[in-house]
């Protein structure tokens, strides 16, 4: 195989890998930085998918301090608090710099200061925006600048496996595959970043383009690393109804409810006033999704199978005015999101368990980082609306520091890989190419995965649906091992939602097997037969690593309330 050597490795070209090669490379620029995505460079990922925005501390009337206890009380108190706090902290000099160094510009106020709007679950308008395509203003900026400094960039070419030494304490590099020409090779690094963002395609409904996979998650796993909060899923309420559509689940954001649009059932009912009447439509989202779930299930379901979002009654004018790409969306699939219903379904959206880090994004590995979707802890049970592309800048920022100065610390020495690992891996992933005769069901087995997940491991949770689902995702696994995909290994897209397959796998297992152990309802994690929050009892971290027999090993850690207190967390906003 062939082998590329460099100094830092990032996997993945959203907002947290590019913003962490750009800072990395201005803090030193004769760092050799090498990223692989799995798209073409500025076009895929979830980051370019942001509709709503990035919530940061601008206005002298708010503070660092309700947004922190904004983001614990969404979490249900879970978070990492030195992770949330970071988050809240440097989002506010992250903004500025993306707007003075990298280019970004966002809408403004009559007076020139940044706009910012409503958005469930936040006590003060401060999420930042550009109309509702605030993604892809981020990532066109970064892009650029990335280009701007020479930074190396491997497109259509895939991450499969994380490569470690003799020990199996340090990372080494990854093995990748150029979907282009079906061929696989080594990139060796001093330091490694996983950034590929989660993306919880493993459901029927999900919002995340059909090039995520959860890759960053199955690596992290395979590779032994420490993993926390797996449990959590977050399910966005308003996920576009398309039969029969690879976009069905796309969203339509969270600033739209938080303007003023309804949600009715199919009997005409505004539903979320007889279950949250304080706030209605602007409850978090796990809570609006739980709502419209149970209305689905309940037989209240819209014509469509979902429920409708309404915003005509805020003015055609205004909702295309500050709407423009989630109007044309609809209007691409004969819906009038100005001046008609619009069906939605509870959306498999967001991940908020993924790699245990500290504030500079280190993992239990040596020389490896994680930023983004990847990593856990800074959300706790549930994200709010606006804190995702806050967590990948802020943490991506962050990354870019902590890489430079730990290539400083280390002078660029990077250890062996194990001698013969990259070749057992490889044929690991190719052996369906290879097999002549077996299963043939490829899209039936990652199907049947995805309704699994959905139906048992989804917005509602109950015991003898996850026992059934453990065992259904072991058989899927197991018919996994038989499948047989003949034909070149150039552009074979089949083989390439196989290894999609295999992380989708890993992913469930973890899922699945935290979802049994935490026996209560939190946040996004929503028991039938535990519905109540047992803060008594369960005020715990599920942490995980891959065990010698290939499943998930558990170790619950009590939550550090370091920097505000738990009755602080209840008291606020009651």
């Amino acid at each position: 195989m062939d082998t590329i050597k460099t100094d830092i490795l990032i996997i993945g070209m959203g907002a947290a890998g590019q913003l962490a090669a750009l800072y990395a490379h201005d803090a030193n620029p004769d760092l050799k930085i090498l990223i692989a995505t799995k798209a073409l460079r500025g076009k895929g990922g979830c980051s370019r998918m942001v509709q709503g925005g990035f919530n940061v501390v601008l206005n002298p009337a708010d503070s660092h301090e309700k947004h922190l206890l904004d983001t614990l009380k969404g979490g249900q108190y879970i978070n990492d608090q030195e992770l949330a706090k970071t988050l809240v902290e440097e989002a506010t000099p992250t903004i500025k710099e993306m707007e003075n160094l990298f280019g970004c510009f966002f809408d403004r106020n009559p007076d020139g200061t940044i706009h910012q709007k409503a958005f469930a679950g936040q006590s003060f308008d401060r999420t930042v925006h550009k109309g509702d395509l605030t993604g892809i203003e981020i990532i066109s900026r970064f892009t650029e600048q990335v280009a701007k400094r020479g930074i190396r960039v491997l497109e259509e070419c895939r991450a499969v496996d994380l490569l470690k030494d003799a020990s199996g304490r340090a990372v080494t590099g990854a093995l990748l595959l150029d979907v282009r020409r079906g061929t696989f090779f080594v990139a060796e690094a001093s330091a490694i970043l996983v950034a590929t963002g989660g993306g919880p395609t493993n459901y029927r409904f999900h919002a995340p383009g059909p090039e995520k996979s959860v890759d960053g998650m199955g690596m992290l796993y395979r590779a032994g690393v420490l993993m926390r909060d797996m449990e959590m899923v977050q399910f966005h309420p308003t996920g576009l109804i398309v039969p029969g559509s690879v976009v069905a689940g796309a969203l339509l954001e969270e600033g739209l409810r938080g303007v003023g649009a309804y949600l009715f059932n199919g009997e005409g009912e505004r539903y979320m006033l007889r279950y949250a009447p304080d706030v209605a439509e602007r409850a978090t989202r796990d809570v609006v999704s739980r709502c419209s779930y149970m209305e689905m299930m309940n037989g209240r379901a819209c014509k469509e199978g979902g429920v409708y979002i309404v915003a005509a009654h805020l003015g055609a004018e205004f909702v295309e005015k500050n709407f423009p790409g989630m109007c044309e969306r609809c209007r691409q699939f004969k819906y009038d999101l100005a001046r008609g219903p619009v069906p939605v379904s509870p959306s498999a959206h967001y991940i908020m368990g993924g790699a245990a880090i500290d504030k500079h994004c280190r993992t239990s590995l040596q020389g490896l980082f994680v930023a983004g979707e990847d990593s856990g802890g800074v959300h706790g049970g549930n994200r709010l609306g606006g804190n995702g592309i806050c967590d990948s800048c802020v943490y991506g920022r962050q990354a870019g520091k902590a890489l430079a100065e730990y290539l400083r610390k280390e002078n660029g020495r990077a250890p062996e890989t194990m001698p013969g690992l990259a070749e057992r891996l490889m044929a690991r992933y190719t052996v369906p190419l290879e097999r002549t005769s077996g299963r043939q069901g490829l899209f039936e087995l990652r199907d049947r995965l995805r309704e699994t997940n959905w139906t048992q491991v989804g917005v509602v949770r109950k015991e003898p649906d996850l026992s059934q689902a453990v065992e259904t995702i072991e058989d899927i696994a197991e018919e996994a091992g038989t499948l047989s995909l003949p034909g070149k290994r150039a552009y074979n897209m089949p083989w390439n939602y196989y290894i999609d397959l295999l992380n989708m796998i890993d992913m469930s297992r973890m899922t699945t097997r935290s979802a049994q152990l935490r026996k209560e309802s939190r946040a996004a994690h929503y028991r039938s037969d535990y519905p109540e929050q047992d803060d008594r009892n369960a005020l715990y971290n599920l942490f995980l690593s891959k065990g010698a027999d290939g499943m998930p090993v558990f170790e619950k850690r009590p939550v550090e309330f370091r920097y505000k207190s738990l009755e602080e967390c209840r008291r606020y906003r009651k």
